[in-house]
């Protein structure tokens, strides 16, 4: 099959390759899934999982890309759930190979279904975006209807998402990025904007939430921002200031199906929307994400056009 492989990492995405590798085999609770989309995290070739096993072995060439769709074409042994044929999506373990290949053997338990009237490149691109916003607003943070929120990089994949998910969820959402985000952030349903470039973070007074993407000094300045008893969640890792009266959270997104079986289901009633920027085919991916011009939205590589 044909796959896009890693093996240096300090080359980054400019030592991706595309080769020829052997279609992969079910595992005891596995599924074969012939990917039809899949995409790959910004920041995953520095993720120590890319290139390494849970034993710390080394594990290259390894295959990139964890978010998929597409349609299961074999059963493990002792798997259960899902069937051969069926159109599934999910989110695949960090420390095996990924997506970003004509096959992919994955976890039953990482998958859900995906209705048939919803696009391959759409459930791909729902995936982490979408679960890391459910997460980080509903698990997490603990979002509730009245509350206010701010969104870090509102205008972005995984923030845009975060966003319709608060407003639908009774919040007022307040975004937060460049100048030329302002107009996508408000498309998405945030109903204020701080352009981080030229207006103070201050100025927005006090929040119950904070979704955070930034890190670092953002970070720490919307601490000071929390509300008694709010939270400051965020998917940059562990940060430096605490809200005086609130609490932080850093996570890792999982692969939960029955929350992609919810975010699927909005979709559909046209509650929400996936941000796609840019698609491409596996023969092109290579140079489609060492692109230097900058793309807004999740880029989708299309793996059966």
């Amino acid at each position: 099959m044909k796959a896009i492989v890693v093996k240096d990492q300090a080359a980054g995405k400019a030592g991706m390759q595309l080769v020829e590798r052997p279609e992969p085999q079910a595992a005891i609770n596995d599924v074969i899934v012939q990917v039809h989309a899949s995409a790959i995290t910004g920041d995953e070739l520095t993720w120590p999982s890319t290139w390494i096993d849970r034993a710390g072995r080394d594990r290259t060439p390894s295959i990139p890309g964890h978010e998929l769709a597409g349609i299961v074409t074999s059963l493990g042994y002792g798997t259960t759930g899902l069937s051969i044929g069926q159109r599934v999506f999910g989110l695949t373990d960090w420390y095996r190979d990924g997506t970003l290949a004509e096959y992919v053997a994955v976890e039953a338990r990482n998958l859900a279904p995906l209705p048939s009237d919803v696009d391959f490149t759409v459930g791909a691109a729902l995936v982490m975006p979408g679960l890391t916003a459910w997460q980080g607003l509903f698990d997490h943070g603990r979002l509730r209807a009245g509350q206010t929120v701010l969104v870090h990089g509102a205008a972005g994949v995984v923030g845009s998402m975060a966003t319709q998910l608060a407003r639908a969820a009774g919040a007022y959402v307040i975004g937060t990025g460049r100048a030329n985000g302002r107009q996508t952030a408000l498309d998405f349903g945030a109903q204020a904007y701080v352009d981080l470039e030229n207006e103070k973070l201050q100025d927005v007074g006090g929040v119950d939430l904070v979704f955070d993407v930034f890190g670092g000094d953002i970070a720490n300045q919307s601490a000071s921002l929390i509300r008694s008893g709010g939270t400051l969640v965020t998917i940059a890792g562990p940060i430096e200031a605490r809200p005086a009266n609130g609490s932080t959270i850093d996570f890792v997104v999982e692969a939960i199906p029955s929350q992609l079986s919810e975010i699927v289901q909005r979709l559909r009633e046209g509650r929400l929307r996936a941000n796609i920027g840019n698609t491409s085919v596996l023969n092109d991916a290579v140079a489609t994400l060492n692109s230097t011009h900058r793309i807004n939205g999740k880029t989708i590589i299309r793996v059966r056009p």
